[in-house]
């Protein structure tokens, strides 16, 4: 099970992820953190991402705060990481 760190930034134009040089992964999110949108927008997009059912990711922490932590069941640290090269800023 791979777990992946970030911070979120909702109300953004459009869904993206970037990875900055010292490896910090932001998430910026088209829906406004209300009632959960940003959350549930989260896990859509990084389930599309990573082409992974949504039911195989987790939030564990940061359901009201912008640093978060989502685990990915049935993924390993390594396609994880290759995943994340490919958005490096």
């Amino acid at each position: 099970m791979a777990v992946l760190h970030l911070k979120a930034k909702p109300n953004a134009r459009q869904n993206a992820l970037q990875v900055s040089e010292d490896g910090a992964v932001t998430v910026r999110l088209k829906a406004p953190a209300q009632d959960g949108k940003a959350n549930a927008c989260l896990l859509s997009y990084l389930a599309d991402l990573l082409a992974v059912p949504k039911s195989r990711l987790a939030l564990v922490t940061g359901h009201t705060v912008p640093f978060k932590k989502v685990e990915i069941e049935g993924f390993t640290d390594a396609e994880l990481l290759t995943v994340l090269a490919q958005h490096r800023v």
